[in-house]
């Protein structure tokens, strides 16, 4: 904000109050003309500002959606429709809204070669089904069909025992 001041022949009692009020005055109009730029921010603009935002990003929002995830997709469009369709891109896609690693296997060896498997755990998988079916249909390849693999990992433990056996090796001949 710019800073009025008053040359040192005007300085007195009632100029000081009028400048007072001037610096006020467009104070609050800076404010009025930050207020639209402020609203592009998708973190931190109103909700039906972010709708409009969405639109325009061609981001729809899905029944029972947060919204911290709202924003979040909405934040990321752009760059998830660059990173859109490629294995890496889409690891990013979704570490960027929280899903978390996810392992991305494609053309294996016994399959049809549009199956892409995703392995993701247990967890990440029960918390976000719907998400997880927007963004794959929203940012998968065209033509692919993608399958959910769950990880769960389990515990092995293994022993090793001092074991002492003689071994005898016969051989017969005709």
């Amino acid at each position: 904000m710019i800073k009025i001041e008053l040359p040192f022949w005007l300085d007195g009692a009632e100029l000081t109050k009028l400048k007072a009020a001037a610096q006020s005055w467009w104070e609050r109009v800076e404010g009025w003309l930050r207020w639209p730029l402020l609203q592009m921010d998708a973190d931190t603009c109103h909700i039906s500002v972010l709708e409009l935002l969405a639109w325009q990003r061609d981001i729809t929002r899905f029944k029972g959606e947060p919204e911290s995830l709202f924003r979040l997709r909405v934040k990321y469009a752009f760059i998830n429709a660059v990173d859109a369709g490629s294995t890496a891109g889409m690891k990013r896609i979704l570490q960027r809204l929280g899903v978390g690693y996810v392992e991305i296997d494609e053309r294996m060896a016994g399959r049809d070669w549009d199956v892409v498997l995703l392995r993701f755990s247990d967890s990440q998988l029960s918390q976000n089904p719907e998400l997880l079916r927007v963004l794959i249909q929203h940012y998968g390849r065209t033509c692919r069909r993608y399958d959910f693999i769950t990880l769960t990992p389990v515990a092995v433990h293994a022993a090793t025992v001092h074991f002492n056996d003689d071994q005898q090796t016969l051989v017969a001949y005709l």
